[in-house]
């Protein structure tokens, strides 16, 4: 007596229920950690290579923080004078909205408190600074290329 012959067929769908699940978990994770990354003062910091305001481009509103932690503003009659953060917001705010395509660059002392910088870059960015760019001088090394 001859046994029947059962064929094995391959299934040539694939089981896609574990790659869902960790599809589903990744979202969730990158739900939860999407809005912690994006707390912050948006900057647009300067690159090694980068170059001068060209002079067509208005000329920049430059916030000075001083080794105290104190802000001068390069607007108006007194520059050399320290102002609070309320008259910095409100002659940025003023400026910006005159000419919003005005750059607004932080020039702080390099032996500011950082705290003190990271305040001012969100005091312009309360005043309605879409970028905040950072002043440096050339390293000695690059001066003489």
């Amino acid at each position: 007596m001859a046994r029947p012959r059962h064929r094995r067929e391959h299934l040539s769908e694939m089981n896609v229920v574990p790659y869902i699940d960790v599809m589903l978990v990744l979202l969730v994770i990158f739900m939860i950690t999407a809005p912690l990354l994006s707390q912050g003062v948006k900057v647009d910091l300067p690159k090694a290579a980068s170059e001068p305001l060209k002079n067509e481009q208005r000329e920049p509103v430059v916030v000075t923080v001083d080794a105290k932690g104190r802000y001068f503003l390069d607007i108006g009659d007194s520059k050399s004078k320290p102002i609070d953060d309320a008259t910095l917001i409100k002659r940025v705010e003023t400026v910006l909205r005159r000419h919003p395509e005005t750059p607004v660059l932080v020039r702080g002392d390099k032996k500011a408190d950082y705290g003190a910088v990271v305040a001012a870059m969100a005091l312009l960015q309360q005043a309605g600074a879409g970028s905040v760019g950072l002043m440096t001088e050339m390293p000695e090394s690059r001066r003489g290329k």
